[in-house]
């Protein structure tokens, strides 16, 4: 298989806040607001540059969503900074209500998501923010999987008319996509070219599913490594040709079992390749204060755990 280039480390939530900033300085109709987490957030420098278009609302997510709703009713586009945790679960009456019932042109940007947001616990670490939010009608979802395709993610977006949940996280992280990618909401990435395996991977579990594919290749295992960043709309074409190649599937991701991409998948061949499956996720439980290596490596989220998965869904082909 290919060898994939890592050309550094960097934070995906940084990826987000570059992007902020570039997209603002093309487009005056963007304007951002934060919920007293300026720097985690890394929307400092929008800050800075455009302080007139930046909104402080202290912490009070709510009325965050709320003068959201407003300011894209009036025209503008608003960029909403929070944790994912206080990004959804915190404000789901608001979203549903101001936004996605009302088909708002918002966009809500969800830093420190999943099990590695690390040493602030289960309270902090959601798992369940990807199910919440692409239940909602119209309402896209996005998980980039590192930095630069979160800064190409971010910038996209400015460009799509309507609610929009962008996901992002706390931990530095292999950089592995192309600085100067153009981001396509809803078109899957074919990473590597496989016959055996298909891995429909999300987030940061994409650079898992690659050190899980360069593994299995030697041991002669091919396997396909797709980054489904959009889990809505799912590319279900994508996700059909590759199946039909391999015959059997696995799901990564940083997310509860339930809810996620793997239920997207799951409904995807039930309904058109009735096809083996194993899903790499949280399987139903909270997470827990931990460096975050230690806890994907704890929570069963890591490349030996994908490499398993695999091997036991050729098994049952």
């Amino acid at each position: 298989m290919k060898k994939i280039e890592v050309t550094g480390q960097k934070d995906t939530r940084s990826g987000f806040g570059d992007g902020l900033l570039e997209v603002a300085r093309t487009n005056d109709k963007v304007v951002g607001l934060c919920a007293d987490l300026t720097g985690s957030l890394m929307m400092d420098g929008f800050q800075r540059e455009f302080p007139h278009r930046f909104f402080q609302t202290g912490i009070a997510e709510a009325n965050m969503m709320g003068l959201a709703a407003g300011l894209a009713t009036g025209g503008k586009i608003p960029y909403t900074g929070t944790f994912a945790n206080f990004s959804t679960g915190r404000v789901y009456d608001q979203i549903r209500q101001s936004i996605a019932y009302s088909d708002k042109n918002v966009k809500i940007c969800a830093s420190h998501a999943g099990l590695t947001l690390g040493e602030d616990g289960a309270t902090h670490q959601i798992l369940e923010d990807l199910g919440l939010m692409k239940m909602l009608p119209g309402m896209v979802v996005i998980n980039p999987c590192d930095y630069n395709q979160t800064k190409a993610a971010t910038i996209a977006i400015a460009d799509y008319h309507g609610p929009v949940y962008l996901r992002f996280g706390r931990p530095k992280w292999p950089i592995f996509t192309s600085a100067d990618q153009k981001f396509e909401i809803g078109k899957a990435w074919l990473i590597q070219e496989g016959t055996d395996v298909s891995i429909f991977a999300t987030g940061h579990l994409v650079w898992k599913s690659i050190q899980a594919a360069e593994a299995l290749a030697e041991k002669g295992i091919s396997a396909e490594v797709i980054n489904i960043h959009t889990i809505k709309p799912l590319d279900v074409e994508a996700i059909l040709n590759s199946a039909r190649k391999t015959r059997c599937v696995v799901t990564a991701e940083e997310h509860q079992i339930n809810g996620g991409l793997g239920d997207s998948v799951a409904q995807v061949l039930a309904r058109n390749l009735p096809l083996p499956m194993e899903m790499v996720a949280v399987m139903d439980s909270f997470g827990e204060s931990g460096k975050p290596e230690d806890l994907l490596a704890k929570y069963h989220l890591d490349t030996p755990d994908i490499i398993a998965a695999v091997q036991k869904v050729i098994s049952r082909k």
